[in-house]
């Protein structure tokens, strides 16, 4: 089974060729969750299948799984990434259309290693939510990315950088799983460091713990801090564990936002054969 790995600011993902639909469904679970177990196999956020599109407007079909071997609605990392694949496959152009289950998602070839892709719409914006945490309450914003729409909770953190990792790790766990979050939620803690400079860490859903960048978790943010008026969403960068992504917020005269721009690296990491023992099939 031949594969590529590859990452989008440190989020990183195995992709593998499905459009022949050779890989069992009834299995699909326990291939993602060997293959993404890292010191015993490759290792990953996650697995994108790339599979022929139902949309006749798409190039290609993406289907996204966590590490766990849960389903996902969309990942923006991941997405850069599959547009980069198609594109270096020669299944798209220097613009690419692909199909993932949250919608379709348009990207842009930029340079070699830098893609441009238009997330979802925001199907739920809202700015302002008190969450009970253990008694005490919790300030967030809660927005949902296309449509099933991709879950996010966003919550300031004032100085995130020197914040104690263990502590912001139990706080994410406990809103991951929140009874105000029936999808759960993915879980983005931000401070805003200068303007147009946001500080983000995301506890992600699925990975259940702290990746090293969110595609859709900085697309939410970027949103929420757009519509509250605390970032310009013009060219404003994001930095994380992993690198910068830059995020371009479009609204229309009355302050809705009508496009969502994720600018960002990825990077083939190997492309090879998988021919870990523990598969069964």
């Amino acid at each position: 089974m031949n594969f590529w790995k590859m990452n989008g600011a440190g989020n990183d993902f195995i992709i593998i060729d499905n459009r022949e639909k050779k890989l069992p469904e009834d299995q699909l679970p326990q291939l993602i969750r060997t293959i993404c177990e890292r010191h015993l196999s490759l290792g990953a956020d996650g697995v994108m299948l790339v599979e022929k599109p139902e949309d006749p407007a798409a190039d290609v079909r993406m289907r996204y799984f966590n590490s766990d071997g849960s389903a996902g609605e969309m990942c923006g990392n991941g997405a850069r990434c599959i547009c980069r694949y198609a594109y270096e496959n020669s299944l798209a152009g220097e613009t690419q259309t692909i199909e993932v289950t949250a919608g379709l998602v348009t990207g842009k070839r930029l340079d070699v290693r830098n893609y441009r892709i238009r997330l979802n719409d925001p199907s739920i914006l809202d700015t302002e939510r008190v969450i009970p945490v253990d008694g005490q309450p919790c300030q967030a914003a809660y927005v949902e990315l296309g449509n099933p729409g991709i879950p996010h909770a966003v919550v300031e953190v004032s100085g995130l950088a020197q914040a104690d990792r263990g502590t912001l790790r139990e706080l994410g766990e406990l809103l991951r799983y929140h009874e105000a979050f029936p999808k759960g939620a993915n879980v983005n803690f931000y401070e805003i460091t200068g303007p147009d400079e946001v500080l983000l860490l995301t506890y992600e859903r699925g990975v259940e713990d702290f990746t090293y960048a969110c595609g859709t978790g900085t697309g939410s943010a970027a949103a929420v801090l757009t519509t509250r008026g605390l970032i310009s969403g013009r060219g404003t960068r994001f930095t994380m564990r992993g690198g910068v992504l830059t995020m371009d917020v479009l609204q229309d005269d009355k302050g809705r936002i009508t496009d969502l721009y994720l600018t960002g690296p990825t990077n083939i990491v190997a492309k090879g054969e998988i021919t870990d023992e523990e598969l069964s099939f």
